[in-house]
C-alpha cells in the first residue's frame, strides 16, 4: 500500500465503518457518533468546575471498554469519543472563567483575566465567541503539525535509536516531566521514582516475586487503573472535600445585563489574529515537550501578548486580544502533545495518558516508532489506526468550528452546580468506572490507597503527573534496559555505549539542573495553579 492509501484506508475506516443506527437507510458511522458524543460531553465537562476533560476521559474508558469490549473494532470508537472530550473541555474550560471568574480548568485561568471583566462590561457574548474562534483556531493548526511532524519523527526514532538509546529516551522523557512539572525538580523526581517502585511491584521478567510481601494481594502487581485514577481523581476529590469544608461560604452569582452587539465580525477576527498565530506557535511547540502543560503555554502565549498589545484596553482590563492570546495557545497544546505519544509512545498530559490507556487495554495499537512503519508488502494495520485517529481529530475539529459555540454559549449555566453536590457525584461514578474495569472488590482496597497517596502527594505539592507517567513508561524502561543489556553482552556500561544515549542522559541531567535554579518570587499565579495540581 502506498501512502495515500494508508490515509485513504484510516478515512474509510472512521466515515465507512459500522453503523450505530440508520436514518432513512443511511447508515451513522458509530466511530462519528462517538466522536461527536464526547465533544458535547467534553464542553460541558470542561464548563463544569470539578470535572474537566481527565476526569471524564478516567470515567469514561472502563464503561466504553465494557460497552465495546477488546477486540480490534473498538479500538477507534473508544479513541475517537476520547479524542472528542479532550477537545470539547478544552474549549468548555473558558465558559465559566468567563462568566462568573471561576475557570474550568487550570490552564483557563488566565482567561479569567480579560474574560470575566468583558462580561462585567456586558461584553460576555464577544467574549465566548472570541474563546471559541481562538481555541480552535489554535487547536487545527496543532493538529496540522501533528499530522505532519509525527510519522517523520517517528520513522527517524526507528532508524537511528537501538535498545540503548531508547531507554535513555524515556530516562530524559522522565527527567523532563519530573523537573518541569511542580514546585520543585526534587519533588518531581520523587514522584517520578516512586511511580516506578510501585510498578516492580509484582513478578518481574525473571519469573522472581518483587516487593510482593509473600502475599498473593500483591503478587500480580498493581492494577494500572486504579493507581493512576486513585491518585488523579480519588486524590484530588479528597483534597476538594477538604478545601469544601474549610471553606463553606456559599457566593451568590451577581447577573450582569448584557449589551450592544455580541457578534464577532470579520475585522474583529483579523485584529485576532496575530495574536493567535504566535501563541499557536508557543502552544505548539511546548506541547511537543513531554511533560510541559498547558498552562505554561497560555502563560507564555498571554505574556507574548501583552507585548504585542498596542490597543487603547490594556490586557488584564477587558481586551479580546487577553482572551485570544491564552485560548489559542492552551488549546494549541492538545494536539501537539500527541506528537510524543505517536512516534515515541511517552504521554506528555494526562489526556495522552488515557488514550495510551486506551490503546494498551484494547491491543492492536502500541503507541510508538513501530506506528508509522511503512511497507509496500505488506499491510501495517498500527498505521490505519493512526490515520484513523488523525480522521477523528479532524471530525473533532470540524464540528467545533461549526456547533462548538453554540454548545459552549449554553453550558454557562453548569458552572452553578454546588461542589457539596458534584463531588460525591464525582466519586460514585469513579469508583463505578473502576469496578467496571477490575470487577474485582480487592481493585477498591488499591483505589483507596492510591487516593489517600494523591490526596498527601497535593497536602506536600509533589506533583501527580510524574507519579502516572512513571508508572505507565515503567514496563517500557525495563523492558528496554532488559534488551539493551543483553545485546551488549551483559556490559554495565551500555548505556554509556552510543553517543545519542550519552547525549540523552546528558541533557537530562542539564534539564534537572536547569529548573532546580532558584526561581524569582513573582510568580505567575497560573503557573501556581498547575503545580498544585
Amino acid at each position: 500500500m502506498s501512502v495515500l492509501e494508508y490515509v485513504w484506508a484510516g478515512v474509510l475506516a472512521v466515515i465507512a465503518g459500522p453503523a450505530a443506527f440508520e436514518i432513512l437507510g443511511l447508515g451513522i458511522p458509530i466511530t462519528v457518533l462517538m466522536v461527536f458524543g464526547g465533544f458535547v460531553i467534553g464542553i460541558v465537562g470542561g464548563a463544569t468546575p470539578g470535572l474537566a476533560g481527565p476526569f471524564l476521559m478516567a470515567v469514561s474508558l472502563p464503561i466504553l471498554l465494557s460497552i465495546f469490549g477488546f477486540t480490534p473494532d473498538a479500538l477507534l470508537p473508544v479513541l475517537g469519543f476520547l479524542v472528542g472530550v479532550m477537545k470539547g473541555a478544552t474549549v468548555g474550560g473558558a465558559v465559566p472563567a468567563i462568566l462568573f471568574n471561576t475557570p474550568g480548568t487550570p490552564d483557563a485561568m488566565l482567561t479569567t483575566f480579560d474574560g470575566y471583566p468583558m462580561a462585567q462590561k456586558g461584553q460576555a457574548g464577544k467574549a465566548l465567541r472570541t474563546a471559541h474562534f481562538a481555541s480552535v483556531s489554535g487547536d487545527t493548526f496543532s493538529d496540522i503539525v501533528l499530522f505532519t511532524c509525527a510519522p517523520f519523527l517517528a520513522i527517524a526514532v526507528e532508524a537511528y535509536l537501538g535498545f540503548g538509546e531508547k531507554a535513555a529516551l524515556i530516562l530524559l522523557s522522565l527527567a523532563f516531566v519530573a523537573a518541569v512539572v511542580g514546585a520543585s525538580p526534587m519533588k518531581g523526581m520523587i514522584a517520578a521514582f516512586f511511580g516506578l517502585f510501585v510498578a516492580a511491584i509484582a513478578t518481574g521478567e525473571d519469573s522472581y516475586p518483587r516487593l510482593t510481601l509473600e502475599t498473593d494481594f500483591l503478587a500480580n502487581g498493581v492494577p494500572l487503573i486504579t493507581a493512576v485514577l486513585g491518585v488523579l481523581i480519588l486524590g484530588e476529590v479528597l483534597f476538594a472535600f477538604e478545601q469544601m469544608w474549610r471553606d463553606r461560604r456559599v457566593e451568590k452569582i451577581k447577573e450582569v445585563q448584557q449589551e450592544g452587539d455580541q457578534r464577532l465580525t470579520w475585522a474583529e477576527r483579523k485584529q485576532l489574529f496575530p495574536f493567535i498565530s504566535v501563541s499557536a506557535l508557543i502552544g505548539t511547540g511546548i506541547g511537543a515537550l513531554p511533560g510541559i502543560g498547558s498552562t505554561l503555554a497560555a502563560t507564555l502565549g498571554y505574556a507574548t501578548g501583552d507585548r504585542m498589545h498596542k490597543g487603547p484596553v490594556k490586557f488584564g482590563d477587558g481586551t479580546p486580544e487577553g482572551i485570544a492570546a491564552t485560548e489559542a495557545a492552551n488549546s494549541s497544546v492538545s494536539g501537539a502533545n500527541l506528537i510524543p505519544v505517536l512516534s515515541l509512545g511517552i504521554p506528555g498530559n494526562v489526556g495522552a495518558v488515557f488514550l495510551i490507556l486506551a490503546a494498551e487495554s484494547i491491543g492492536g495499537f502500541n503507541p510508538g516508532p513501530g506506528v508509522f512503519r511503512f511497507t509496500t508488502s505488506e499491510v501495517n494495520p498500527e498505521l490505519v489506526i493512526a490515520f484513523g485517529l488523525f480522521t477523528a481529530m479532524m471530525l473533532a475539529n470540524i464540528m467545533n468550528w461549526i456547533i462548538g459555540g453554540r454548545i459552549m454559549a449554553a453550558c454557562g449555566v453548569m458552572s452553578r452546580i454546588p461542589k457539596q453536590v458534584l463531588l460525591p457525584i464525582v466519586l460514585l461514578l469513579t469508583l463505578t468506572a473502576i469496578y467496571v474495569q477490575e470487577t474485582d472488590f480487592n481493585a477498591f482496597y488499591f483505589a483507596f490507597a492510591f487516593a489517600i497517596l494523591g490526596y498527601l502527594m497535593r497536602k506536600l505539592k509533589v506533583p501527580t503527573l510524574p507519579f502516572v507517567i512513571a508508572f505507565i513508561l515503567a514496563g517500557n524502561l525495563e523492558t528496554s534496559i532488559r534488551q539493551a543489556f543483553a545485546v551488549s553482552g551483559g556490559d554495565s556500561w551500555f548505556l554509556f555505549k552510543s553517543p545519542l544515549s550519552i547525549l540523552f542522559l546528558l541533557i537530562a541531567v542539564g534539564v534537572i539542573i536547569f529548573f532546580s535554579r532558584p526561581k524569582k518570587p513573582a510568580a505567575n499565579k497560573a503557573i501556581a495553579a498547575e503545580r498544585d495540581s
